[in-house]
């Protein structure tokens, strides 16, 4: 089934919907927490890529695989979201921790951690983004309120194991970026107005490629100790281009909600910083628009692959407004009557947390199985 979708002046946009059959009820808690016990990679069969993962990856716009969507296609939605959940569950929630908003465990076994041992993927860097506006004063009075400017975001991961390599066809660099967490971060969401990009991330003789000024200063914010995001990404990605320019490569970049959008604005940037970038893929879950005409234009012109996996019913995908256009091609998961218990964080509800996302999708696969 296909609808267009209001507001999103694509050419050529269809939003491909999955059902979720024969199932009544879940009861789970929210993606972060470490006491939940969820299917990981290891625990999944998982499809020889081979010569296809080029249309895995959106060299040809995913044409022939969205509507219906193809089963080798979900297992890698999937694969791809529990990278993202892993950046939850390392994540430090816990405010009154010395290291809060930090990573809690070392790049070296983050993954084992999280249940993704047998991934094949190694971390080797650790990626953190700088708030531009600072929390005021008076919040220091308030212990929950409590909010460093610079924050653990995600993680930046490299395929390494021999089998896992032939399998996927190409050796894949993996950049993982978790959701809001911290009330800086809040803060940033909230500035919603349009800004250009810099120069060196703007073409030149170009129409205004515009982003939300939120997004693009968690970007590209540094300080005098901390690294921009963006200084630690092009460094990384240099050097492992550098390293692995002799074998098929390819850099999915991957996140949930705010980290949906960091992952749109990075893709962009490697495309545009790097001539020599091999295949750049997004795989966003839950992502706000994230800037205008101009930029939708650019970030298709620059070849960077954009697959969105959005739910139907939740409404940070159709914010911040009018202003704003949609770029990709979309994978829809569409709530039906099955009752869903769940916790919330905050007041966000459930249709907005990424284990809806992976759940929704390996609800299907399930269904299909039984």
């Amino acid at each position: 089934m296909t609808k267009q979708h209001m507001g999103l002046a694509l050419p050529i946009l269809k939003w491909y919907t999955l059902s979720k059959l024969g199932v009544r009820s879940f009861e789970i808690t929210t993606s972060w927490n470490p006491g939940f016990s969820h299917c990981c990679v290891a625990d999944r069969a998982v499809a020889e890529l081979g010569d296809r993962w080029m249309e895995f990856q959106g060299i040809k716009n995913w044409e022939g695989l969205l509507d219906p969507l193809d089963d080798d296609l979900r297992k890698e939605i999937l694969r791809y979201g529990e990278f993202v959940e892993a950046a939850y569950r390392c994540f430090n929630f816990d405010m009154s921790s010395p290291t809060y908003a930090t990573c809690l465990y070392h790049k070296s076994s983050m993954l084992i951690k999280c249940g993704l041992e047998k991934s094949g993927y190694e971390v080797i860097k650790n990626l953190y983004a700088t708030c531009a506006t600072q929390m005021p004063r008076w919040t220091k009075r308030f212990s929950n309120l409590a909010s460093p400017r610079s924050s653990w975001i995600g993680y930046l991961a490299i395929c390494d194991d021999v089998e896992e390599i032939a399998r996927l066809g190409r050796r894949d660099v993996v950049i993982a970026y978790r959701g809001t967490a911290t009330s800086s971060e809040w803060l940033e969401n909230l500035r919603a107005r349009l800004t250009c990009l810099p120069d060196d991330m703007a073409p030149k003789n170009y129409n205004q490629p515009m982003v939300q000024s939120g997004f693009l200063s968690l970007y590209t914010t540094n300080t005098q100790r901390d690294q921009s995001l963006q200084d630690t990404i092009r460094e990384q990605i240099g050097n492992i281009l550098d390293k692995y320019s002799d074998e098929p490569l390819s850099i999915t970049v991957t996140g949930h909600s705010l980290g949906a959008a960091l992952a749109t604005l990075t893709a962009y940037d490697i495309t545009n910083k790097f001539s020599d970038a091999p295949i750049v893929t997004v795989v966003s879950f839950g992502g706000p628009r994230v800037g205008n005409k101009s930029f939708r234009c650019q970030l298709e012109k620059s070849g960077t692959n954009v697959l969105r996996i959005v739910n139907s019913d939740d409404p940070i995908t159709k914010v911040p407004g009018f202003a704003y256009k949609g770029f990709g091609m979309f994978v829809e998961l569409e709530d039906d009557s099955e009752e869903l218990v769940c916790s919330t964080v905050g007041n966000m509800g459930f249709e907005h947390v990424v284990m809806r996302y992976i759940l929704d999708t390996e609800v299907e696969e399930q269904s299909i199985m039984n």
